[in-house]
Parts: C-alpha cells; structure tokens; sequence
C-alpha cells in the first residue's frame, strides 16, 4: 500500500470516505516510512526519542496503520516501542504520523486508542512520550513530574507525557529513559540499554 502522493493529498475528502484502523503488515514498512518521512523529515533523526529507538524494533503487536476506506491508500502510522525506566518496562508511543493534510480528522486519536487499548491487554503498564499535552491529553497522557523520568539527551520537562494502563500509577514510574533491548546492531554512542525488566 503506498501513501497518498502530494497531488492526491488534495483532492481527498475524508469526510465522505472513513478510514480503518488495521495491524501494520510487513509489506506496509515501505508506505509508513514515506508517511513518517512527510509528516516529520530528516530532522526527525536528532531527537532524543530516535536514541531509543535505535537498533530496537517496535513492538509488532503495537504497530497500527490507517487506511482510506476504499483500502487504496495509507493516512496513518503509530508504532510502540519497548523501553525500560528505572526498573519497570513500559512503552514509548511514536512516531504518531497523520498525512498533513488529513491532520485534525481524529485519525491519530483512532490510531493511539487502538494502540492504547492494545497495550493494555497485552499487559503494559505504562506509556510515555514526548509531545504537546493539549493533544495526547484527549487520550489521556498528563505531564509528568519535572525530572520523574530522565531521556538519554534533552528534551523539554512541559513535553515528558505519560498515561498509565492497568492500574500503575505514573508517580511510581521513575528513572532514566533506557532500550528495552538491541535488535539490531548499532553504534556505541546511542541511548543505553536497560536490565532486568
């Protein structure tokens, strides 16, 4: 399935055609790249939350795509991946990627819902991110406690979100930001890994 091109970003109508929120599939990678790489560009790379997601693959079972009714083309992204803070394993939401020109349809609120929902069953316990609170607020996430949680780089303490699922309670959560795990191989200097979760 590919993205919508630029062209076809304004002729569409969403109002008249509703999207479906589905799994990813393997053979979506390639349209949810592009989808990421329109919504955010290269400049994505440098941010703190791309440490940890390097050499670390999302979790599969968290990883939502919305489609155009019609099935011909891919209007969102949402990935989760696996990371551990102090002690506890928890998840870190993002890229949450809507085409431009889609945005503020309630397209990412379907994609997160469904993810958060998910992680829940799955038995999470608690999701964090980075973001503007007024947004991810509708889903739940609040702004954490000024240093609660630490990142392996700067990030803005207004923007550090969490959301707790299954009952955990968010003032519990605390310590550094680390990789759950290393899938792939990559550089010494990214975000460190973290143990015994």
């Amino acid at each position: 399935m590919k993205p919508l091109d630029k062209q076809s970003q304004q002729s569409v109508t969403p109002a008249a055609q509703p999207w479906l929120i589905r799994a990813e599939q393997p053979d979506d990678t390639d349209a949810v790249e592009a989808l990421v790489d329109l919504a955010f560009g290269p400049g994505r790379f440098a941010k703190t939350a791309y440490r940890l997601r390097e050499g670390v693959r999302p979790d599969a079972r968290l990883s939502f795509v919305a489609q155009d009714g019609a099935g011909d083309a891919l209007w969102g992204s949402v990935r989760f991946w696996p990371v551990v803070i102090g002690e506890s394993l928890a998840l870190l939401l993002g890229p949450l990627a809507v085409v431009p020109q889609l945005r503020g349809r309630g397209i990412g609120i379907s994609l997160m819902q469904t993810g958060i929902r998910t992680a829940a069953a799955l038995g999470y316990g608690a999701v964090v991110l980075v973001g503007d609170e007024p947004y991810y607020a509708k889903v739940g996430f609040a702004r954490l406690t000024p240093g609660q949680i630490r990142f392996p780089g700067p990030v803005d303490p207004d923007r550090v979100l969490g959301l707790s699922l299954n009952g955990q309670s968010l003032t519990s959560l605390s310590g550094d930001v680390r990789r759950a795990r290393i899938d792939i191989a990559v550089c010494a200097s990214s975000a460190p890994v973290g143990g015994g979760a």
